[in-house]
């Protein structure tokens, strides 16, 4: 049976959402009228879909990027999370009229993006990356300007769904921001440019990292049905996630791609779980080792890692015909000549948050009414590129660009109720089914 989206009556609203600060609880009401977004003159009304740490995130740097930034709803399938999302928003901005959510505006269950979006000019998608190409979709179908996290999908079907709708943004002159903020950053833009000028001649191969210790862990509830348990542990379920090398090495791999140019032709690499492969663990692999080869002849060394107490590295590194470059998310990035010798070292003492220019940038345009921002293409590069490493990983094959665009492996099903069948299921002892390399076929 469908589960229905779920308004909060105002007393368990208010019982929900008590305030953190002195002075008790006070709701905001919508009090403008909608106004087009070509004026400078008016609310900018956002809606957040999934209201995690990410969705906290996302909604306070869309706050602090236009003082005209008003969010009006919000929507997530878990009550407590979508709670504590709006309990950290009121707290920051207790002082203002920024968050005018209510009970009306506040939305639960799998269904609660469609009221969500209906209600704003632009939405933020920060849920679990399985549900990006459904409510993307929605939002373009929709009209609204968009800010989506990557990655984009978990699978080739969200991809082409992306695909799809990206073409219909175009068509309507939506603005869209993929949270790639390297591409917001004032050291990767710097080393791009002086890239582009050809400072350090072609790029020949690189290297892209990120290796560190891992990630939470939530233990399974008394009553907790196993889809639900999944979704609370999204990270290590590829329906859910895509594993690391999607989810969060997507980053370093999207440099490669932007850098050389391109996307690549083929991927090849290994992977496994070796330390964390417990029943909390999931499915995903605890590391992932892929060579990618571009169209002109470079080859990409990739490495995800998450296994404590081993060298942590979070950058990229790439050789030229004329020089080298390393660069990191830390406002680091330096360009030296075959000699050695510093060319360029960026100064990033004073450089703004990428995560907050990004939305800096994405309000203004929408504010002045400038059609100026289609990342969506971008995203799917990134996207697409750690799905066949991963693809590429979990079987031991080469796996060709093209081939993979064409395989239609769907990963997430229709869900409308925490009571649905997950997609996938642990055996007897707990353990759910994991990739092996020479076994698992894509074909």
């Amino acid at each position: 049976m469908k589960q229905q989206t779920k308004k909060l009556d105002r007393r368990t609203f208010i019982e929900q959402t008590t305030k953190l600060t002195v002075g008790g609880f006070m709701l905001s009401q919508l009090t403008a009228k909608s106004k087009k977004l070509s004026t400078v003159e008016g609310e900018i009304k956002v809606a957040v879909v999934g209201c995690g740490g990410r969705g906290t995130g996302a909604a306070t740097q869309a706050l602090e990027a236009d003082k005209d930034v008003r969010i009006v709803a919000m929507a997530d399938v878990f009550l407590d999370q979508a709670t504590s999302c709006l309990n950290s928003l009121n707290e920051k901005y207790s002082d203002t009229d920024r968050i005018n959510v209510n009970p009306e505006t506040f939305f639960t269950g799998f269904d609660g993006y469609i009221d969500a979006i209906n209600l704003a000019d632009v939405v933020i998608l920060t849920t679990p990356p399985a549900f990006r190409p459904l409510h993307f979709e929605y939002a373009v179908k929709k009209n609204k300007h968009i800010f989506m996290e990557k990655p984009v999908a978990t699978d080739v079907d969200g991809v082409q769904r992306v695909i799809r709708a990206s073409k219909l943004a175009r068509e309507k002159r939506l603005n869209v921001v993929v949270g790639l903020q390297r591409h917001y950053q004032k050291s990767y833009r710097s080393i791009k440019k002086k890239i582009k000028r050809g400072k350090i001649g072609n790029i020949i191969s690189g290297q892209v990292y990120w290796n560190s210790g891992g990630v939470w862990t939530r233990p399974r509830k008394k009553n907790q049905t196993e889809l639900e348990y999944q979704m609370r542990n999204w990270y290590y379920f590829n329906w859910l996630c895509g594993d690391h090398i999607v989810e969060q090495h997507i980053h370093n791999i999207d440099v490669a791609n932007w850098f050389i140019g391109s996307v690549p032709l083929s991927a090849q690499g290994m992977g496994g779980r070796e330390v964390r492969k417990g029943k909390d663990h999931g499915q995903i692999f605890d590391h992932h080792f892929v060579e990618f080869t571009y169209p002109e002849g470079q080859v990409v060394a990739s490495q995800c890692r998450h296994q404590k107490g081993c060298m942590n590295r979070v950058e990229e590194v790439f050789q030229g015909s004329r020089g080298n470059v390393i660069v990191n998310s830390e406002n680091f990035g330096v360009i030296k000549n075959k000699q050695g010798r510093v060319l360029y070292d960026h100064d990033g003492s004073n450089d703004i948050n990428p995560y907050q220019q990004e939305h800096n940038e994405l309000f203004s345009a929408i504010k002045s009414g400038e059609y100026r921002f289609d990342d969506t293409q971008r995203g799917i590069d990134a996207t697409m590129t750690a799905i066949i490493g991963r693809m590429a990983s979990y079987t031991g094959q080469i796996i060709n660009w093209d081939d993979a665009l064409l395989f239609n492996n769907s990963l997430v099903p229709e869900l409308h109720s925490l009571n649905d069948v997950a997609p996938v299921s642990p055996d007897k002892s707990g353990n759910y089914p994991v990739p092996i390399p020479g076994i698992t076929k894509y074909r």
